[in-house]
């Protein structure tokens, strides 16, 4: 016999011999491996359930509500925003009562947008530390705001930190060029005038029909003269 076909012949045992195993681990184990597929199923379903039947008709529900809360929001009556006023809800409750909806995920942006603006600044860092979302230019902000905050409460490296993700974030002549002005301003504040000036320089070349490039020659000029 070849040696070719005495590998043959022992790779075809081979085979035949772990389908045999796999055949023998079937039929004993059946009973769990139908548990298991049923048990899938049942997963499946119940989250497919979830959605449809609990899911959706509380996330128009909550759309409804969070109509007046962004009203008083874009009114700056952010208390009335927060906690809300009369049978009208605040972004609290609809972060509460519908959570795993994306309007309560939307509630916990708004929510952090007002404790900042209110000078509460560590309650608005876990609320938008909560948020999250797909929508770039949201996540910019947020992710501004929570430098804002840092900023605020005299946490400069953090501060920067978020400053330089949020001008990061899907790169644009709208948001881009202010969080790297606030980085920029953030590293003079810490003395670090060399990448300050590098933040300054990055919006003269990048975006350099932004608003901020109106102004940044006088900034690269002052980072200029106080590395000296």
């Amino acid at each position: 016999m070849s040696k070719n076909t005495t590998e043959n012949t022992e790779t075809l045992i081979d085979v035949q011999e772990v389908y045999s195993k796999t055949e023998n681990f079937i039929e004993a184990n059946k009973k769990r491996l139908l548990i298991g597929v049923l048990l899938v199923i049942a997963l499946i379903g119940g989250y497919y359930a979830y959605k449809t039947i609990i899911i959706a008709p509380m996330e128009i529900e909550a759309q409804e509500e969070m109509y007046m809360a962004e009203k008083y929001f874009e009114q700056d009556s952010l208390q009335m925003a927060i906690n809300g006023f009369g049978d009208n809800l605040g972004f609290i409750d609809i972060a509460e009562n519908y959570s795993g909806t994306k309007s309560a995920n939307l509630a916990h942006y708004y929510l952090g947008l007002c404790y900042r603006n209110s000078g509460e600044f560590e309650y608005a860092i876990d609320e938008l530390k909560t948020f999250s979302s797909e929508d770039v230019m949201i996540s910019a902000v947020a992710l501004g705001a929570i430098g804002d905050c840092y900023s605020e409460l005299n946490d400069i490296d953090n501060a920067i930190s978020y400053y330089e993700k949020a001008s990061l974030k899907n790169s644009n002549n709208l948001t881009s060029p202010i969080y790297l002005f606030k980085a920029g301003i953030a590293y003079e504040d810490k003395g670090d005038f060399a990448s300050a000036e590098a933040k300054y320089k990055a919006i003269k070349a990048d975006y350099p029909d932004s608003k901020e490039a109106l102004t940044i020659d006088k900034y690269i000029a002052r980072t200029e003269a106080l590395k000296q």
